[in-house]
């Protein structure tokens, strides 16, 4: 096990949760000691759903191991079948009951309840949240969805598969494509599991295929039903405009209908605004793009052909698709990053040093800390990642809330021209406060500047830092080793400086400082000139937005001619040299 602060994935049970609280007339009785009925705040705080999850615990306590806790975990499930009388039953354990090994499947189907009992097997120190909710779609259909078709059954009918409660945009991802199954005169017959109930999972089988939005979620049952009742399916997430076209055109086809209603009259106004005059700057901005793997594909895809961007990183933590993931990422001439800690991520996110960062609700964090744009595009989202506006990511008009997702972060070319024009205005100089908040701040801001703040600062649990306590002025910076199937980003783009953003004007050089190559896992050392007071100043008149680029080119620039001072006119050449 690995202590760590953060997690993208909670256990296998939460998955099942989400299941249980999309559907109607299902009811999850789940083996778990005290401390583990966190989870409601997940969908009533996060979510802001309007009523808890239709889940029961057994919530035994530490003298209760001394006793038969199988019997209280019988009388459990007897309760909650009396109270809430559900059309069905699933059954298990959380991470911690696992360990007792009480076998809540057998103990649920002894009790004779006249309702179906699903047993779950969620092998929590093995698997997490995503596989959970895939399991448990799985062995709700599997159970309940009933023999294969007499007769065969009306083309335009399909079954949508993988919603689930907590799902990112996934109730507004929904309507939209409800929208475009109704234009092309497709039927829905069953959304699951949200909204469905166990009675309608019964009636999957009269569909003629199935639509699967989110593959880590639907893509098991999707197989089920095409083995079992020989219904097909599409799985092509409707994420942006190009993958909204391909996705009308395949199940056009599956239907056997006429795309054309679909593709003449689309209601995306991104394309257009992407080729507009006004969205030149956008042009050839660097993004790094991390999430679950159907998500990160589609935003990496939209990012390169549909704004223009350039994709210098692209990464899941769903290792159970790292194949589709590395697929996608040599089609933008990467490596992709398959890991699922998160000091992994920013150590990739500060080696591709990127205009753009486009990821979970971790990377929002992580690109606060680094002063890099972020928009969060995946799941885990905090929050105000759940609006109360319809904001979708598929279909067309999922393409323009993308558009404004990931244009809004960065800076507009007029802004930042004028930024550079005003940049010595006692309101836009390097030190000066938010003009908003009035002169006395302003004061306190100057103040407080020339003491180097512990939030800029990188987190020590990020990287461990070993100072050299001689007076040599040196450092030497140890980062972390890497796991094993994560990928190194350090050969695709310069190292960057660690000397941060801090110096004052007038202040001293700085002194030399030694970076251990995370490639050569910290074997060798690469050095890092110095800057003169002058170079230092001019440096500082660079928008501060481009500042850190602007740094970490000079550097790369001198480190490579070894030029031990960096003076003003080596700024310049570099700046000459990486405009070629």
């Amino acid at each position: 096990m690995q202590l760590t602060l953060w997690t993208y994935e909670g256990p296998p049970h939460i998955g099942a949760m989400r299941v249980a609280t999309a559907m109607r007339g299902l009811h999850y009785v789940l083996h778990a000691p005290q401390g583990d009925t966190y989870a409601d705040l997940l969908f009533t705080m996060i979510e802001r759903r309007d009523a808890r999850p239709p889940v029961t615990y057994t919530t035994f306590r530490a003298e209760d191991l001394g006793r038969d806790t199988a019997a209280l975990f019988k009388q459990s499930v007897s309760d909650a079948y009396e109270r809430f009388r559900p059309e069905a039953i699933i059954v298990g354990a959380s991470c911690t009951a696992e360990l007792i090994q009480d076998d809540p499947g057998g103990l649920a189907r002894a009790l004779g309840l006249p309702v179906p009992v699903i047993g779950l097997e969620l092998p929590a120190y093995q698997k997490k949240e995503n596989w959970g909710a895939s399991e448990t779609l799985y062995r709700l259909v599997r159970a309940l969805a009933g023999a294969r078709r007499e007769a065969p059954a009306d083309r335009r009918l399909c079954n949508i598969l993988g919603p689930t409660a907590l799902g990112f945009r996934h109730r507004d991802d929904l309507v939209e494509v409800r929208r475009i199954l109704d234009t092309l005169g497709i039927g829905v017959n069953v959304v699951a599991p949200l909204g469905a109930s166990p009675s309608d999972l019964s009636r999957l089988p009269e569909a003629a295929f199935n639509v699967v939005l989110y593959p880590e979620i639907g893509r098991a049952a999707a197989q089920y039903l095409e083995k079992a009742l020989g219904q097909p399916f599409c799985e092509i997430p409707p994420i942006g405009v190009g993958a909204t076209r391909d996705f009308i055109a395949a199940v056009a086809a599956l239907a056997d209908v006429d795309p054309a209603p679909a593709l003449d009259a689309p209601e995306s106004r991104s394309p257009w605004y992407a080729r507009s005059v006004d969205s030149t700057y956008l042009t050839d901005k660097r993004v790094f793009v991390f999430g679950d793997a159907a998500h990160a594909v589609a935003l990496a895809r939209v990012a390169a052909r549909e704004i223009g961007f350039r994709v210098v990183g692209l990464g899941t933590y769903e290792r159970g698709f790292s194949r589709e993931v590395r697929a996608a990422a040599a089609l933008h001439g990467i490596e992709a990053l398959v890991a699922d800690d998160y000091l992994d991520v920013e150590a990739a996110i500060q080696a591709a040093a990127p205009d753009l960062v486009l990821g979970t609700q971790m990377e929002r964090h992580v690109a606060k800390r680094l002063g890099i744009p972020c928009a969060v595009i995946s799941a885990p989202a905090h929050v105000q990642d759940y609006p109360a506006r319809h904001a979708p990511l598929m279909g067309f008009e999922g393409a323009n809330v993308l558009f404004d997702t990931l244009v809004h972060p960065l800076m507009m070319g007029l802004e930042e021209h004028l930024l550079g024009l005003f940049r010595e205005d006692r309101e836009f100089h390097a030190d000066a406060a938010a003009s908003h908040l009035g002169a006395g701040h302003a004061v306190r801001h100057q103040e407080e500047s020339r003491v180097p703040s512990p939030v800029r600062e990188r987190s020590a649990f990020a990287e461990s830092r070993v100072r050299d306590p001689e007076p040599s002025g040196e450092i030497s910076v140890v980062p972390r080793q890497p796991c094993a199937s994560s990928v190194e980003f350090s050969s695709l783009t310069p190292t960057l400086s660690r000397t941060g953003e801090g110096a004052r004007s007038g202040s001293a050089p700085q002194a030399e400082t030694v970076l251990a190559s995370p490639a050569e896992g910290g074997g060798s050392a690469t050095r890092v000139s110095s800057w003169a007071p002058d170079a230092e100043r001019e440096l500082k008149k660079i928008p501060f937005f481009v500042r850190g680029r602007a740094r970490t080119n000079t550097e790369t620039f001198a480190r490579e001619r070894a030029i031990p001072l960096i003076t003003v006119e080596t700024l310049y050449d570099a700046k000459a040299h990486f405009s070629r």
